[in-house]
């Protein structure tokens, strides 16, 4: 009795092996190799340009030096301005009522050439107005008047501004003034357009800078100076043009991708030829329409196989039960691709989830893998055979 225990014993330890050997699986790279990315972007062929599309985590750019920004230099003029003195889309908020000085100012500006709107004195001007004037008409008087109105004099409110800058992290701006009429307010179009997409996180300046024109008190209604407005999607942002700084124009743009709207952020600095601001904004756009039009895209069909579970030549197919998309952007590191699979050692059944598809770029996508069809292990027999 007490051999044959033993040599049961040993009969089945010979075969636990074969009952809990576990499952192999082979993936089929053919299926899921996904295009190269190649860059494709119309960069300036002169000046210095960034493209940002935070929402997909693409932020590039190209010949990264420091020089004038012009008008962009309102962008911080507003956002501290906001900053100090909040205001919803219905609000006024504090008004400030013209002065002599301002009067002399505008005049001054006019005179100069300098962006501004016309103002007489004892008008109400209140900062919702002001906003509005500077930065649909780029109005550097009431740049100046709003600085007033948040810091008491231009001075305090430009060390303000270099300070938000530098707590921003745009550690390539400097202010030398609040309109961008001084050639000594410069930054590279990487730092606009990290401005830019902080700056449109307020609904009220989305609001504000998708206007084509503006009607303010005594100006009347003027235009906006930001190139192709309210066409082709553009949405803003702000542009600005001096002899130093050449033609700039920060330029957002809406796109869909795939059942999502997304928007991307088109910097071109230091554009010539013309009027300057047409040219910047015609690059500009060029540089937005290649961003949309080099997307890549790869659609993991429904009952696509990326592999195969098998036991002992025995073999099911896993991968898609739902059609999948991925798209990303020559702007974007190298897609990777891997496939993870579990191990099994029972039987596998259609629709089990058998492991995942991950594509990891800039951003990760994940999508979940299923057995197309049955699959039992060999049964002990079969295997002694």
């Amino acid at each position: 009795m007490l051999g044959l225990v033993v040599a049961s014993a040993l009969i089945v330890g010979m075969q636990l092996p074969l009952l809990h050997q576990p499952s192999s699986d082979r993936v089929i790279l053919s299926s899921i190799t996904l295009a190269k990315t190649s860059s494709s972007l119309a960069w300036p062929a002169v000046g210095s340009a960034a493209l940002d599309i935070p929402s997909l985590g693409v932020l590039t750019g190209h010949d990264d030096r420091v020089v004038p920004i012009a008008s962009l230099t309102k962008m911080m003029t507003a956002y501290l301005a906001l900053k100090k003195l909040p205001l919803g889309i219905d609000q006024t908020g504090p008004c400030h009522v013209v002065t002599s000085d301002d009067v002399a100012s505008y005049q001054v500006m006019k005179d100069l050439n300098e962006s501004s709107v016309e103002v007489v004195e004892g008008e109400p001007l209140c900062e919702s107005d002001l906003l509005n004037g500077l930065l649909v008409h780029s109005a550097g008087n009431y740049a100046v008047m709003l600085a007033n109105m948040v810091s008491g004099t231009n001075d305090a409110f430009i060390a303000l501004m270099n300070q938000e800058a530098v707590t921003l992290g745009l550690s390539k701006t400097h202010y030398d003034d609040v309109t961008g009429f001084s050639p000594g307010s410069v930054s590279t179009a990487l730092d606009q357009a990290k401005l830019a997409v902080i700056l449109m996180k307020s609904a009220l300046v989305r609001a504000i800078v998708i206007q084509t024109s503006v009607t303010l008190p005594v100006a009347g209604t003027v235009a906006s100076f930001t190139p192709f407005v309210g066409v082709d999607n553009i949405i803003g942002v702000k542009s600005g043009r001096t002899l130093e700084a050449g033609g700039c124009d920060v330029m957002a743009m809406t796109f869909t991708d795939g059942s999502s709207t997304k928007v991307l952020y088109a910097v071109v600095l230091g554009q010539r030829g013309g009027d300057l601001l047409g040219p910047a904004g015609e690059a500009a756009l060029a540089l937005a329409n290649s961003a949309v039009a080099s997307r890549l895209h790869h659609v993991f069909a429904k009952d696509l196989a990326v592999g195969e579970i098998s036991w002992n030549g025995r073999h099911v197919p896993f991968g898609f039960t739902q059609q999948r998309e991925v798209w990303w952007w020559p702007a974007q590191a190298a897609l990777r691709v891997k496939v993870r699979v579990r191990r099994f050692t029972s039987s596998v059944r259609r629709g089990e989830v058998v492991g995942r598809l991950v594509v990891q770029g800039v951003q990760r996508h994940s999508f979940t893998l299923r057995a197309l069809g049955n699959l039992s292990p060999p049964s002990l027999l079969q295997r002694l055979r």
